[in-house]
């Protein structure tokens, strides 16, 4: 933390500071549907306002095609969420480009940055505009800071003064906490459908923890290595053998499985051992052996990573593994940090959100730091 320059040690009265945030919330029918990023993000608007400076906000919102203005893909909602939270109009602003009047103490929102041309290709026109927008930029989006685009990596580079919102500080001093700091004994849960997509993290993580719990389909991908039948479940037989490699005394994998022959709100579950599997089950849920296994480690403890769920807990019926751990990581006394949308998703389902010591906003960014990379919205903040 003490490489990057920080929003509060600034002096930001009389200035125009622009802060990219992720405001990319899920919307139905331009009704928000959870405002935890939006939350997550008023303490660096308040301060800035606290210290006399207007405040221009950028942010993305989903994947329209770049260069059209999807009115399914405004900010608007947004725009009216901020207002509510800040007891202050937040206008939207469709034309930023080439800057607009706005007065200390007042905050603007800039329409979805991925509307304009080259923000995904980290167009230097765009960089530009965004960095003239005001005098300080500030980079506070850690769920957009593995992108390298306009608004998280260009413009910071062109800013006369770029640093470091308070989330984005947030974000790496509980990841250094718990990947650099650490306390054992420490224990990392992933889970997930592909090994495919979390195979470097669990390359990075076996090199650091004690105990290593994989869940969904990456646990059946390495019951498959070890030689066990997993039926018709979601598996990757193509890394079966990188599985086998990975393996060792750190992995701890299910010994009973809550399984169905389909997956659906009406699936009959049965609980069988390993041995028990037949071809036409699919692994849906670890069974309650695996629980009080899994629990056991859980509350010896003193760091846990936790990124994706151990079974289908969309589905009451294969909700129990995943519900009973991350209640048990509430529960325990260790540093816990979780990340990941399922997983966020899991914790707000059982109305756990107090009891994690930290939940991060990112999904791709938190598993890319977990793996060891540089996250290039951090590391140009570093640079200068």
């Amino acid at each position: 933390m003490s490489q990057l320059t920080t929003l509060d040690s600034l002096d930001l009265k009389g200035k125009r500071v622009v802060i990219r945030e992720d405001f990319n919330v899920p919307i139905q029918a331009g009704k928000i549907l959870n405002d935890a990023r939006i939350e997550a993000a008023l303490p660096a608007i308040q301060y800035a306002l606290s210290k006399g400076a207007s405040v221009i906000l950028v942010s993305h919102l989903g994947r329209p095609q770049e260069g059209v203005c999807d009115e399914a893909y405004s900010l608007a909602p947004i725009a009216t969420r901020l207002s509510e939270y800040l007891k202050m109009p937040v206008p939207l602003v469709k034309d930023w480009h080439h800057g607009f009047s706005i007065r200390p103490g007042e905050v603007a929102l800039c329409e979805n940055v991925r509307f304009s041309l080259g923000e995904a290709h980290n167009d230097a026109t765009l960089s530009a505009q965004l960095a003239a927008l005001g005098d300080i930029y500030v980079m506070d989006a850690f769920a957009c800071a593995h992108r390298a685009q306009a608004s998280t990596f260009g413009a910071l580079q062109k800013a006369k003064i770029a640093c470091a919102g308070p989330l984005l500080c947030a974000e790496i001093k509980a990841l250094d906490k718990a990947l650099n700091h650490i306390e054992r004994p420490f224990l990392a849960i992933v889970g997930g459908a592909k090994v495919s997509t979390k195979l470097t993290v669990l390359e990075a993580l076996i090199a650091k923890v004690d105990h290593l719990i994989v869940g969904g389909g990456i646990a059946n991908t390495f019951l498959a290595a070890e030689g066990h039948s997993v039926g018709s479940s979601l598996y990757e037989q193509d890394l079966v053998s990188m599985a086998k490699k990975l393996l060792s005394s750190k992995i701890l994998l299910p010994v009973d499985v809550v399984v169905a022959t389909e997956l659906s709100e009406t699936a009959k579950p049965h609980i069988k051992s390993l041995e028990e599997i037949l071809p036409q089950d699919k692994i849906l849920d670890i069974g309650p052996k695996t629980i009080a296994l899994y629990q056991s480690f859980i509350q010896k403890a003193k760091t846990i990573v936790w990124n994706g769920p151990v079974g289908v807990f969309e589905y009451p019926a294969f909700a129990a593994g995943t519900e009973a751990i991350a209640h048990s990581i509430a529960d325990s006394k260790a540093f816990s940090l979780a990340g990941g949308g399922e997983t966020l998703s899991a914790i707000e389902q059982y109305h756990l959100n107090d009891k994690i010591s930290y939940i991060s906003t990112g999904g791709g960014a938190f598993l890319e730091y977990l793996e060891g990379k540089s996250l290039p919205g951090i590391h140009v903040l570093e640079r200068k």
